[in-house]
């Protein structure tokens, strides 16, 4: 028998040898607690009101179910004031990603971007060790390259054979890849779990945005979906047919309601600029009756057949995002990565569903304003947890910090609302109040520029009615809604003497809300003029929206005339 030779190291050697296995060790143990650290998946979906879910208990919970989305409420937590502090696509999109307000990040509207160096929550994601990857709707304008992957859609994007933007030799915007035989939502969707399957590192933990296009209007539904809801009327507000005299104000009807017509997109044929009685049956006529004119039709008959074209193709594409989303709650759960990812589900804003005859967002009413927030991570949320405090958008981002340990900027606004979801409780320090401002004036759907303050209980907005230029002024007004009582938002209570203290007291913590966000109107001078001028709102300034109202009319009266239909409103004089 052959006898083995003792194997001699020197003493350079051994240290090396010592030195390879700490670090052999050092890196199992840095692999092993990253892959306890939980996974986080991302999901946004585009206007998808929180009342076209389900789990929130709406009108159409029964008729068009989201089993999937609520499974996430069911097995941990659902919030019902998470709001947007922009009800639109990019400004809200703008704050996810940075923590801030928009006064602070700069996506004002529709044209705002946030810089690759700017995109703070995919940053801090990837230094805590994570791969980050962006999948679907971005609408950001610059190139979501702190991503290590993307894939978005360039702006929009289309329903039917979308193209994605990827990164490649060629510059941002111009690497494209196409599904012609797809629906995006599916496309979306293939792509996520593509990357998951076979593109991420196992070794690390991930963060995945992934954003659905849909229900973005005009809502275009995968045509596997054409025949569900066909035979179904949806149930209709009451505020579709009935305008109270107590709603709105001098701001949304104008002087004795001269402006009723002119102020948000409708339904029916109020608005004779923009409808989705005007819209809807050119786009998709076999929702309508054969050989179909609204001539042949009355006021109401028009309206009911607008509504439940719009409810149809727009919950018609809900349901494909639920579809789709136990797709990937399937994958999870078969690759054993389901307990141990944060699943968040939201929308970039809500969207008005008829209510009050209004269609789209842009509205601080609670039906735009509120955003769904559905979250499940086990080993920290509690199952069937429903959560009343007051959540923004720019808390998003640190929340999502917060679980992962990751450091957050101080640059950001927001704050983490882990601890409520941990244990149900809020903080004694907690806000009592949502931000709001809309700055996009008049733009698209006939919506006037307005800011105001949201708490538990009422809601507070000012109308002040111009654009970033203090220009294409609409009059001022006040709104005032008692939430507990009159949770439809009907009734405004501003001018009722009863309360006069608390339109008072809310008042002055709207203007403490804005000096501690920061939005103290420097960015833009002659609009903070404006602000300044009606917020008394005296019986002089009252007048004088008066007089801008009937100027306000006359000057939409003759951009009609003239067949001026997309005036560029929110700048200039």
């Amino acid at each position: 028998m052959k006898t083995m030779k003792p194997i001699l190291f020197s003493r350079v050697s051994l240290m090396l040898l010592l030195a390879l296995l700490t670090a052999a060790g050092s890196l199992n143990a840095q692999s092993a607690v990253q892959k306890q650290r939980p996974n986080v998946l991302y999901i946004m979906s585009d206007d998808h009101a929180a009342h076209g879910i389900s789990a929130y208990g709406s009108r159409f919970a029964k008729i068009a179910p989201t089993p999937n989305i609520d499974r996430l409420a069911k097995e941990g937590a659902l919030l019902k004031n998470a709001f947007c502090t922009n009800s639109i696509c990019s400004p809200s999109r703008a704050c996810v990603l940075t923590g801030q307000y928009d006064h602070t990040n700069g996506a004002f509207d529709l044209s705002g971007r946030v810089e690759p160096e700017k995109q703070m929550l995919a940053l801090q994601m990837k230094q805590a060790g994570y791969q980050t990857a962006m999948i679907g709707k971005w609408h950001l304008k610059a190139e979501p390259a702190s991503f290590d992957y993307y894939c978005v859609l360039p702006g929009q994007g289309k329903y039917h054979g979308p193209e994605f933007r990827v990164r490649g030799d060629k510059p941002w915007g111009k690497n494209l890849i196409a599904f012609p035989d797809k629906h995006v939502t599916d496309a979306i969707t293939d792509l996520s779990l593509q990357w998951l399957k076979e593109e991420r590192d196992p070794e690390k933990p991930f963060f995945l945005m992934h954003h659905f296009k849909a229900p973005h209007d005009y809502f275009d539904n995968a045509p596997r979906y054409e025949s569900y809801l066909a035979d179904v009327k949806i149930p209709e507000p009451d505020s579709l047919w009935e305008l109270n005299e107590s709603f709105g104000s001098l701001a949304t009807r104008g002087a004795d309601d001269e402006l009723i017509p002119h102020l948000g997109t409708s339904i029916g044929n109020r608005n004779p600029r923009r409808s989705y009685l005007m819209d809807l049956p050119k786009l998709y006529p076999n929702e309508f009756p054969a050989n179909y004119d609204a001539k042949n039709y009355s006021d109401e008959q028009n309206t009911r057949l607008a509504y439940n074209a719009y409810l149809k193709k727009f919950l018609r594409c809900v349901k494909g995002i639920d579809d789709n989303l136990g797709r990937i709650l399937a994958y999870l759960e078969q690759s054993g990565q389901l307990d141990n990812t944060l699943i968040v589900y939201t929308a970039d804003q809500g969207f008005m569903l008829g209510e009050h005859d209004y269609q789209d967002k842009r509205w601080m009413y609670d039906e735009s304003m509120r955003m769904p927030f559905l979250v499940r991570y086990p080993k920290s949320i509690p199952a069937g947890q429903t959560i009343d405090s007051v959540i923004e958008n720019v808390d998003f981002a640190p929340t999502l910090l917060d679980f992962v340990g990751a450091s957050i900027p101080q640059t950001v606004q927001g704050r983490s609302f882990m601890p409520i979801l941990a244990t149900g409780d809020e903080p004694a320090d907690w806000k009592q109040e949502a931000y709001y401002r809309y700055w996009m004036h008049m733009a698209h759907h006939d919506n006037p520029a307005h800011m105001g303050l949201r708490t538990k209980t009422h809601k507070l907005i000012y109308y002040y009615g111009c654009n970033y230029q203090g220009g294409y002024q609409t009059p001022a007004g006040w709104e005032l809604y008692d939430l507990v009582n009159d949770p439809a938002e009907t009734k405004n209570l501003y001018h009722d003497p009863q309360h006069a203290g608390l339109v008072k007291t809310l008042k002055q913590r709207l203007a403490a809300l804005r000096a501690r966000v920061g939005d103290d109107g420097s960015h833009f001078p002659d609009c903070e003029s404006v602000v300044q001028e009606f917020w008394d709102y005296d019986a002089a300034d009252r007048q004088k929206a008066r007089q801008i109202s009937h100027q306000y009319l006359k000057r939409r009266q003759s951009e009609l005339a003239e067949g001026k239909r997309n005036i560029r409103t929110y700048q200039g004089k």
